[in-house]
């Protein structure tokens, strides 16, 4: 195996509703940004690699407007994934390790505000039995959280907790949509949006993008003085059936921490990016977690969910835990699909 470095990462603010902006045009000051940071040019990218949906943007093809973003000339290697931008890095991970390439540059961008993101995310649900029901994605959360409760898993006290924490830990990163000081008793106070969902444990609907540039150990040093080398990449998924698998654990979790190598030393910092407060809880525990490791200091997916591009910003904000010297081993996690269905965990590690 190559190592493969993280090296270099920007971001957006995570908005409800861009109003002036379309998804391009979101995405190509964070793209200037990055090459100001980096000093990044065209000629240097072996790879690109791109993740976002059509089904945000309302028409076929749409990503491709994105390479207006990065400069398709002259000609490049690109790839697009209907898929968090966390799978692209994924891919381009694995273009690296075949030696296809030496740096890869990978973004992830979206635009829900225009639509009705719960409603149009039952397009991804089985299209003969369940999406024809269409039901929101707020509602079939609202089900695992129920059986969560009832089964014991876990409780309405340490959901309020994690969007305590969260969100607290927001106030310090500039790029959060939801961040504040929230009690548990008042978020307990809070009328229920989907029995027993509250507002506090759901993610926001944000707009915004990521990008990030990864390189092989020969040309990681020429971006950061400590890049973030990933030691661990796997991503597992499950059957998108709800009543042929466990909704009270995160089993693919589990497995891809287990094939990543998680458990096998200390976690200083995890960024999680599970969109509800239960499931956040679940992939904790998949992970093998506890009060020893800084959980989402960046607030997580409960203080900004850019959709498409949210796994990849966790990924993005572990990193940089490692550039600045704050965490020797860091893991970060993203999520596709309802109720956990496909999750995908990367580790990483200083020098």
């Amino acid at each position: 195996m190559r190592d493969v470095a993280v090296v270099g990462f920007a971001q957006s603010d995570s908005m409800r509703r861009e109003t002036d902006r379309n998804e391009v045009e979101i995405l190509i000051p964070v793209m200037q940004e990055l090459r100001k940071k980096t000093g990044l040019t065209n000629d240097q990218v072996d790879f690109v690699c791109s993740g976002s949906s059509d089904y945000l943007a309302g028409q076929s093809f749409a990503f491709i407007a994105g390479l207006d973003a990065v400069g398709a000339w002259p000609p490049i290697c690109e790839s697009h994934l209907e898929m968090d931008g966390a799978w692209a890095l994924y891919e381009a991970w694995v273009k690296i390790q075949m030696g296809y390439a030496d740096l890869a540059l990978v973004y992830g961008f979206g635009k829900p505000s225009m639509g009705d993101l719960p409603l149009t995310m039952a397009l991804q649900l089985d299209p003969y039995t369940t999406m024809p029901l269409w039901p929101d994605a707020i509602s079939i959360a609202a089900i695992q959280a129920r059986l969560c409760q009832e089964g014991g898993t876990l409780s309405a006290e340490e959901m309020a907790e994690r969007a305590v924490r969260d969100r607290g830990n927001a106030k310090s990163n500039p790029y959060a949509q939801v961040k504040g000081d929230f009690s548990v008793d008042g978020i307990l106070a809070d009328p229920y949006i989907a029995n027993p969902l509250r507002k506090h444990d759901c993610s926001p609907i944000s707009d915004g993008a990521s990008v990030m540039i990864i390189a092989s150990a020969e040309k990681a040093r020429e971006f950061q003085d400590r890049p973030a080398f990933i030691r661990g990449f796997e991503h597992i998924c499950e059957p998108m059936d709800f009543g042929v698998r466990d909704l009270t654990s995160s089993k693919s979790t589990e497995i891809a921490a287990e094939k990543a190598g998680v458990r096998a030393d200390k976690i200083d910092v995890a960024e999680l990016s599970a969109p509800f407060t239960h499931q956040e809880i679940l992939v904790e525990r998949a992970l093998g977690l506890d009060e020893s490791t800084n959980i989402n200091p960046s607030g997580g997916a409960l203080a900004g969910n850019p959709i498409m591009a949210v796994g990849l910003t966790r990924i993005g904000e572990a990193a940089a835990r490692i550039w600045d010297g704050s965490a020797d081993r860091a893991v970060a996690h993203a999520t596709s699909g309802p109720c956990l269905q496909q999750n995908l965990v990367c580790l990483m590690e200083g020098n």
